[in-house]
C-alpha cells in the first residue's frame, strides 16, 4: 500500500517561512478558517494565546502550509522551540533547470536566500542557498 505524506518543516516563523516559499515555487498558502479558529476558542479546544493575526487574518500561531496549485502536494511549517543549529538532514531541490538556474538564483537572493556553495556531480549542478531562516536547499 502507498501512502501520501507531507513534508513538515521546523521554523521560527512558520507564517512567514510560508510565504517566502509560496512565492519561491509558486504554490499558493493554505487558507485557514477564522470562523472554525474562533468556534474552537470558544468551545474550549483551543486558547486565543495559540493564535495570531497574519495579513489581516486570524490563524493558528504553529503553523501554515503551502500547496501546490494542481496537485496534492503540501509543506507545512510549524514553529519549533530551538533554533536550527546544523545542517539540514533533508532539503528541497528547486528544480529551474541549468538555463534558468543563475537568474533564479539571483532572484531568491534579491528576496532573502543566501547563497552557500556550488555543487557537481558529473554533468548535474546546482547552487546550494540558505531561505531566510537558514535551511538549506538547492536550486538545479
Amino acid at each position: 500500500m502507498a501512502y501520501d505524506f507531507q513534508v513538515a518543516i521546523d521554523s521560527a516563523n512558520p507564517h512567514a517561512q510560508a510565504d517566502w516559499w509560496a512565492e519561491t515555487l509558486g504554490w499558493t498558502v493554505e487558507p485557514q478558517d477564522a470562523t472554525f479558529i474562533k468556534s474552537m476558542i470558544d468551545q474550549g479546544y483551543a486558547t486565543e494565546a495559540e493564535t495570531t493575526t497574519h495579513h489581516g487574518a486570524l490563524v493558528w500561531a504553529s503553523g501554515a502550509a503551502i500547496r501546490h496549485p494542481s496537485t496534492d502536494r503540501r509543506v507545512l511549517f510549524q514553529t519549533a522551540p530551538e533554533a536550527k543549529t546544523v545542517k539540514n538532514r533533508v532539503h528541497l531541490d528547486v528544480r529551474v533547470g541549468d538555463e534558468k538556474r543563475e537568474a533564479e538564483v539571483e532572484r531568491l537572493t534579491a528576496r532573502g536566500a543566501t547563497f552557500l556553495w556550488r555543487g557537481q556531480q558529473g554533468p548535474h549542478s546546482w547552487v546550494t542557498m540558505a531561505d531566510p531562516e537558514g535551511n538549506e536547499f538547492c536550486v538545479a
